[in-house]
């Protein structure tokens, strides 16, 4: 049996290689659209264009966020500092709006508007990308874009009675109709992506008024968005915080595995083993950046990780199961991938912050399953989803919100982990 830290070293150069040799070398070789400015991310299995006719906000703000992570992160040799220029560019001169403030939900290959609503989902990458970006590469409109649609989000999306944001807004910022049209709910989705956005906007400005709204959105997120005892999330919520039936939104970011009818079939009862992954992980980061203490929610991230690490992990063929319920009954095993990238990130901090020997069987366990299933290692991709056992059920590689995302970050997180890892006594 090789050392631990040998294995973190394997792991680690496993890592860098995919990184650096595939998954990047996949978007700088493909997505930058030299014709009409911005990324194209629609690619089908082999890598090719689809010739789709849409960019949306989260497809760009997404891939200047990669692309300006990479960067900071040391890698590209300054391509990725470019691309993502190339994409604030596109943002700012298209995507816009002029009149009512806010980014377009969606614009077509030439930037001419789609949808023009205001999603709050959208727009909290918009703050997150631009300020990474600011971060990386010194250019200040990243900032001025990110604290202009930060006091826009204050301004109109804020419920100053019940706390927390509503999120679905037309145009001029009136509230979207209820129902499918998701003007009556707030979903744990939004409010996690907030935090995040939040985190890097206070590391990029410093200022006092970031920092108190990322700790009320703690607050918000930890007190009123997580089971009473397990502490796992849940989904979608009424405006007075009752807990709401999972429902598909007319305005959709993912969520294309509904059943017929738009509604999960266990609604109030079901929770993500990626998404409670994530946020524990996401959540240590913003305490770091913050400089506080984790003490006071170590109950909580213990609880995330343990309840994906107890539930989610599929020790017989690999991988993390998408969703199940609360109290430990998995609803659906098939394995997509953001869940896979996330909880990869969250296991590694485990090991570095609770448990090296708890939380190592979990991550090794998930990498494998990826490298060996989930990569489509001729293209450079990741399939976005899989059977239990591994076979692919989608194969595009990219398309308006499956892009690079959560497969960049995660090696590039996964592999400053690693390397703190294997320095660790």
């Amino acid at each position: 049996m090789k050392p631990m830290r040998e294995k973190i070293l394997v792991h680690k150069k496993e890592a860098e290689n995919h990184l650096t040799n595939e998954l990047l070398p996949f978007w700088l070789n493909r997505c930058k659209d030299d014709i009409h400015g911005g990324f194209i991310t629609h690619f089908n299995a082999e890598g090719k264009d689809t010739g789709e006719n849409q960019k949306s906000l989260i497809s760009q703000t997404r891939t200047i966020y990669t692309m300006a992570s990479a960067h900071r992160a040391g890698y590209g040799n300054g391509l990725c500092e470019a691309f993502a220029r190339h994409g604030v560019d596109f943002l700012v001169d298209k995507m816009w709006d002029e009149t009512y403030g806010g980014f377009y939900w969606t614009v077509d290959r030439k930037g001419n508007v789609e949808i023009d609503k205001k999603i709050l989902y959208g727009l909290s990458f918009a703050i997150y990308a631009l300020s990474e970006y600011t971060l990386a590469t010194g250019d200040k409109r990243g900032m001025d874009y990110a604290e202009r649609v930060f006091d826009l989000i204050q301004k109109n999306a804020k419920d100053t009675e019940q706390d927390g944001y509503m999120e679905m807004f037309e145009r001029n910022w009136d509230l979207c109709p209820p129902g499918s049209g998701g003007g009556d709910r707030k979903t744990l989705d939004f409010h996690m992506h907030f935090m995040e956005a939040l985190t890097t906007m206070y590391e990029c400005s410093g200022k006092k008024a970031h920092l108190q709204n990322l700790q009320e959105i703690i607050d918000i997120l930890t007190t009123h968005m997580l089971h009473p005892v397990y502490k796992t999330g849940i989904p979608q919520f009424w405006r007075d915080w009752t807990i709401a039936p999972q429902i598909k939104f007319d305005i959709i970011w993912g969520w294309d595995r509904f059943a017929e009818g738009g509604k999960k079939n266990h609604p109030e009862d079901n929770t993500s083993y990626g998404h409670n992954a994530e946020f524990a992980w996401l959540l240590m980061h913003a305490l770091e950046i913050m400089e506080l203490d984790r003490k006071a929610y170590r109950d909580i991230i213990e609880k995330q990780l343990n309840h994906a690490l107890q539930n989610g992990i599929d020790w017989e063929f690999g991988g993390v199961y998408v969703e199940g319920a609360p109290m430990g009954e998995v609803y659906d095993r098939e394995k997509e991938f953001w869940q896979q990238a996330e909880v990869m990130i969250g296991m590694l901090d485990g090991c570095l912050h609770i448990d090296k020997e708890k939380y190592w069987p979990a991550y090794e366990n998930v990498h494998r399953f990826v490298f060996e299933k989930m990569i489509h290692h001729d293209v450079g991709e990741w399939f976005p989803l899989v059977t239990r056992e591994g076979e692919p059920i989608w194969t595009h590689m990219s398309h308006s919100w499956k892009v690079n995302y959560h497969t960049i970050r995660c090696m590039i997180q996964c592999i400053q982990r690693l390397d703190k890892l294997s320095k660790k006594r």
